[in-house]
């Protein structure tokens, strides 16, 4: 093994890995030195060989394991010192800084598993999209709110939406994709409520809509001042928090990706990103009240759907990685690796492999903070709900690192799986919050039960629980326990659409599936069709076959501790909201819903659902 294979196996970057048909694939030398690059770590010298882990997980309230043969101070979390000699004393739950013989460890101590939740369900619903036609106008956590008071009222325990991270509406309007967020730590403004509407119709238009809500809440703001708890909020957040609103009011003069601006201001410590920040103070602390008041319009969102009865209340979504040249990386540019992107292998979807352009946290960095950027995400996530999706959970195994440069192949990058799992833990047990890891596709060998371990659960797909030609579907008792279950998702076609094969359809007319491939596809969907009636027959109590209901009755049967019903299932909706592999083809994540909040909460379905649910021992739960 020469210096270079070396250095890359020390940094995680593998060697070789397994496609979707079993062909090994091997890691080129080029890919190899792009990524350690891209860490960091360019250069010839192995990395030092340490006496001291960088991280070591222990149990809350229990000595370490790590053994030491001489003195010693812990850091703790809350900044108070411990020192002494030999062996290491039981901590408090968090994240504690180890010193000892001149080397730093961080003191990882969690609970060992986060308790399952109970029997429960709930529904997922686009908030964008939360308004009718001939209401028009983005929904808002007002709209959100409503929605789960509605849902509450029937028993469900959560409601489910896409990220909510702050995008880039300042300057793109066009940048709205929850996916592909500028700062996944804070909220996007988009959803405040302001009693604007710019443009009815069946698609959100975010190029009309995006402006004239920017321009009622620059008015709402200008009319009535904040007052004292703004300011109390401002010293509290502190740089951090300057420093994002500094980047919006840039990006308002300069454009909305920094890799454009001039070299002087894409450094936020430069003198001149500085004095723009005197220079532009009043744009500043209006982009930082956005802040203000989306944060309590969401926690409001939060406590209405408590006290509406829900278990959990919200159920909010952490995209995979950020835009790398967003708001995130411009203030926190060492958390992650520059020169490279998230993405996928190639498959029998993507032959050539796919290039997410998300920004990935660099394991390098996260490892020296005692992950602080992974801590402080889930965190602040987490102030706002009862249950987080992360997307992707792969990520926290390994993920997929496509070089910038010379379309050079990509690679995996081995993650410090054991340390994020304990960060997941420690955060979701700060508040009782639920963590569900997004375990779809190809999964390697263990993450499933490091998920079962820590207590986080993963998602099932009842249209893909099958096997065989003819497909047999999964029986409901033959689910896993600890996982959230759903017939489809946001990228997959609803109850309706599945059965009409409706994005099969659309993949063909757009030219993304050939014709001879679209005629075995429907054939194909035809026999699922069957094999998925004579299993939810046994279940539905003499309710046509097609009926939403039918479906519903499959899912509340199932082992599965959590269901989440589709909104668009509810409605009888064929409009599938996002088709992957589309950007400007498919309108996703604008097509609205045919009916505000209210008379969402209003439908018979619902009411139906519910009682499906509730038969099933999926009540309210205090």
């Amino acid at each position: 093994m020469n210096d270079l294979d070396t250095r890359a196996t020390q940094a995680g970057i593998l060697g070789e890995y397994r496609d979707l048909y079993g062909t090994w694939h091997s890691t080129p030398p080029e890919t190899k030195a792009a990524l350690l690059a891209a860490m960091g770590l360019a250069g010839e010298a192995p990395l030092p060989v340490r006496d001291l882990p960088k991280w070591h997980v222990c149990t809350r309230g229990e000595p370490p394991t790590l053994g030491l043969p001489g003195a010693w101070t812990i850091t703790l979390e809350d900044g108070r010192a411990l020192e002494g000699d030999g062996r290491l004393p039981a901590l408090p739950m968090g994240r504690h800084r180890l010193e000892s013989g001149g080397e730093t460890c961080w003191l990882l101590s969690a609970p060992t598993r986060l308790p399952l939740p109970e029997r429960g369900w709930g529904l997922m619903v686009p908030l964008a999209c939360l308004r009718p036609a001939a209401q028009g106008g983005i929904g808002s956590f007002d709209d959100l709110a409503i929605m789960a008071e509605g849902a509450g009222a029937q028993g469900a325990g959560f409601l489910g939406i896409n990220p909510i991270h702050a995008g880039f509406h300042v300057a793109d309007p066009g940048g709205f994709s929850p996916y592909t967020p500028s700062h996944r730590r804070r909220l996007s403004p988009l959803y405040l409520p302001t009693g604007t509407s710019a443009a009815p119709g069946p698609v959100v238009d975010f190029a009309a809509e995006t402006p004239a809500r920017l321009a009622a809440l620059e008015a709402e703001y200008l009319n009535a001042p904040p007052g004292p708890g703004f300011d109390a909020w401002l010293r509290h957040e502190g740089d951090e928090l300057q420093r994002f609103a500094l980047h919006q009011a840039l990006s308002e003069k300069l454009g909305a990706y920094w890799d454009g601006w001039e070299a002087a201001y894409q450094d936020p410590k430069s003198p001149q990103s500085l004095q723009a920040a005197r220079d532009l103070a009043d744009r500043v602390r209006f982009h930082a009240w956005l802040q203000y008041a989306a944060e309590g319009a969401v926690a409001e969102a939060q406590r209405r759907a408590v006290k509406a009865g829900m278990s959990h209340g919200l159920y909010l979504d952490l995209a995979v990685g950020t835009h790398p040249h967003g708001a995130e990386t411009w203030t926190d540019r060492a958390s992650f690796a520059t020169g490279a992107s998230l993405g996928a292998p190639p498959d029998a979807f993507a032959p050539q492999g796919q290039n997410w352009r998300l920004a990935p946290f660099n394991p390098v960095s996260l490892e020296e903070t005692g992950f602080e950027a992974l801590a402080l995400t889930l965190r602040q996530q987490l102030r706002f709900c009862g249950m987080l999706r992360i997307d992707h959970i792969i990520g926290f195994e390994r993920a997929y690192w496509v070089p910038d440069d010379g379309g050079l192949p990509g690679a995996y990058v081995q993650m410090p799986r054991e340390a994020m799992f304990a960060v997941a833990r420690i955060e979701a047990a700060r508040c009782g919050g639920v963590i569900i890891g997004e375990d779809l596709g190809v999964i390697p060998d263990g993450l499933h039960h490091a998920m079962d371990d820590s207590g986080l659960l993963g998602c099932r797909l009842a249209c893909f629980e099958q096997r065989g030609d003819p497909p047999e579907f999964k029986r409901p008792e033959a689910y896993d326990e600890a996982v959230i279950a759903s017939f489809t998702t946001h990228d997959l076609p609803t109850w309706k659409g599945w059965r009409a094969g409706r994005e099969i359809d659309i993949r063909e007319a757009i030219g993304l599936t050939p014709r001879d491939h679209a005629v075995g596809m429907r054939g194909w969907r035809g026999r699922e069709l069957a094999g998925f009636d004579w299993l939810s027959g046994q279940f539905r109590n003499g309710l046509p076959p097609e009926a939403p209901e039918a479906m519903f009755h499959v899912l509340a049967a199932t082992r599965s501790r959590l269901v989440a019903l589709q909104v668009e299932d509810l409605l009888d909706s064929d409009v599938q909201p996002n088709l992957p592999g589309t950007v400007s083809e498919y309108p996703n994540w604008r097509q609205r819903l045919p009916f505000g909040p209210q008379e969402i909460a209003n439908t018979p379905v619902l009411a139906n659902a519910a009682r499906i649910m509730d038969a099933s021992g999926r009540r309210r739960h205090p």
